[in-house]
């Protein structure tokens, strides 16, 4: 039963969302939710992926038309018809999913669709860069304004879209999964400019999984369900474990639930690997059959370049791969799955799905030899596999026909891991395998990697978070700048003892 939010000050509302409902084909995405965020706070918007979080923000940002309800922001009914019509009343959003223009520099990508015009009805472009370069010196970002987006890291993008985001002069500003992808230093950075809005009397919905986060910034939390709203907390007076359990409608224990392994023989060896932009440069490392391997270091470090170059997705310059003891000459990523490999890339989106299919179609796509007879697909066979996935992993989805992209970022990432379970992996990369995801579907996962060590499989993972590569893996290598710094071999170990490591 949805619990009313109390008023946590005399002020009146910014927004009010009132009885907001949303159904989509096989599902009721929201449930008569209120919403209230007042003027100069920061509201934390948390909850398990498909509770509502993301639906309830593109009602408000335009992107849905909600069923049923009434929205009002400062104190006058709003309707919200598209997303210029939320932007001009003064509502700004922020994407997990980065939604920007890679062909464009920066300042262009800053004021697309709302270009700075001289008199003569042409683009002004040193005014345009002026104002660029104001907006990238309030986000602390020493970029040349006439970069492409296609050069800049995912961290610099994202500190772009919260430049675009400032420069809307917003009284609103959603921001979903703002630090997914930002260093500690760039976070306080964010962190600073969300203090200095809340100044102005500017509101920030936060929402994010990451709970030291949520008690650092924000003033109060809501928490999501299976599509309704269930209740706010002012974030002074509530525990994590309180949060945590509003969210999955239970207790969660041992979040990082590693179960020992047996570790067996060397399943993966890595020798002198340098690639050929000489970024990376002598990486050797093992990883054992029944061993979780946790790569830790900061954005930028080259931990993901390693793991691009062992799966033949980058070509290496120097570098020996053995896998099981023999040597392998991985050329390309078809080398890779001969040899019994599996890689689960950062960005779902981008190099990991396609968008268009099914669940179905995606799941099954790394173990057609799985699922067909010669030529054709055995439907029982790709239902029954898919199936198995579905449950084991609790993919909520209306039906394995659904198109993938209807799915929440938590849920599609479900889809990802499947995919390679699917092929039966005896070496298993994992790239952020948690990224985005919430609470609930973080302990399955950590499970998972677990149950795959008890039977054999070698994994490898990386992660930018420290108490999840502390709690998950066997050992753990530390990256600095293309290199490899050096190791702990047991979880015994601090995040301050890695980070020394990861910035020397």
């Amino acid at each position: 039963m949805q619990e009313r939010e109390k008023q946590r000050a005399p002020s009146a509302p910014l927004l009010e969302m009132r009885g907001v409902s949303k159904s989509f084909p096989g599902v009721k995405a929201l449930d008569q939710v209120d919403f209230t965020v007042y003027p100069g706070e920061v509201l934390a918007l948390v909850g398990e992926n498909g509770a509502g979080k993301s639906t309830l923000m593109k009602i408000l940002s335009g992107v849905y038309t909600m069923d049923e309800g009434e929205i009002y922001f400062e104190g006058q009914p709003l309707t919200i018809t598209g997303p210029l019509a939320s932007q001009r009343a003064g509502i700004s959003i922020i994407y997990q999913e980065l939604n920007v223009l890679n062909n464009l520099n920066i300042a262009e990508n800053l004021f697309v669709g709302r270009e700075k015009l001289g008199k003569n009805g042409l683009v002004d472009r040193q005014r345009t860069h002026q104002e660029a370069r104001a907006l990238l010196d309030e986000v602390k970002l020493p970029l040349d304004t006439r970069t492409l987006m296609s050069h800049l890291s995912t961290a610099q993008k994202q500190m772009v879209e919260v430049a675009r985001a400032l420069s809307f002069n917003a009284r609103l500003i959603i921001m979903d999964e703002p630090t997914s992808s930002l260093t500690d230093t760039e976070t306080q950075t964010l962190f600073d400019i969300i203090r200095r809005l809340k100044a102005k009397g500017v509101a920030v919905v936060f929402i994010s999984h990451r709970m030291a986060e949520i008690f650092q910034i924000t003033d109060r939390v809501s928490v999501m369900r299976d599509g309704q709203m269930i209740s706010s907390f002012d974030t002074q007076n509530v525990t994590e474990a309180q949060i945590i359990s509003a969210m999955v409608g239970r207790e969660v224990d041992n979040l990082y639930d590693k179960q020992e392994a047996q570790v067996g023989e060397v399943a993966l060896e890595v020798k002198n690997l340098s690639s050929r932009d000489g970024y990376l440069k002598d990486i050797s490392f093992t990883v054992r059959a029944g061993e979780i391997v946790g790569f830790a270091g900061l954005v930028g470090a080259g931990r993901s370049e390693v793991m691009r170059a062992v799966f033949g997705i980058d070509q290496r310059q120097t570098g020996e791969i053995y896998v099981r003891g023999e040597k392998a000459d991985i050329r390309g990523t078809t080398d890779a799955l001969r040899c019994g490999m599996g890689f689960v890339p950062e960005d779902r989106k981008e190099q990991a799905l396609i968008l268009d299919m099914t669940v179905k179609k995606n799941m099954s796509l790394a173990a057609l030899d799985r699922v067909s007879n010669g030529w054709f697909i055995d439907t029982p066979r790709e239902n029954a596999l898919v199936n198995l996935f579905v449950e084991l992993l609790r993919v909520k989805t209306p039906s394995v026909e659904q198109k993938v992209k209807n799915l929440s970022g938590g849920n599609q990432q479900k889809v990802v891991i499947a995919k390679w379970m699917a092929n039966q992996p005896s070496i298993l990369i994992l790239d952020e395998p948690t990224r985005g995801i919430d609470v609930g579907a973080k302990k399955e996962i950590h499970k998972l990697m677990s149950q795959l060590a008890s039977q054999g499989v070698a994994i490898i993972m990386i992660s930018s978070e420290l108490p999840e590569i502390i709690g998950m893996s066997d050992r753990i290598i530390v990256m600095h700048e293309g290199r490899i710094k050096g190791e702990f071999p047991h979880r015994n170990v601090t995040q301050e003892e890695i980070l020394q490591m990861a910035v020397s």
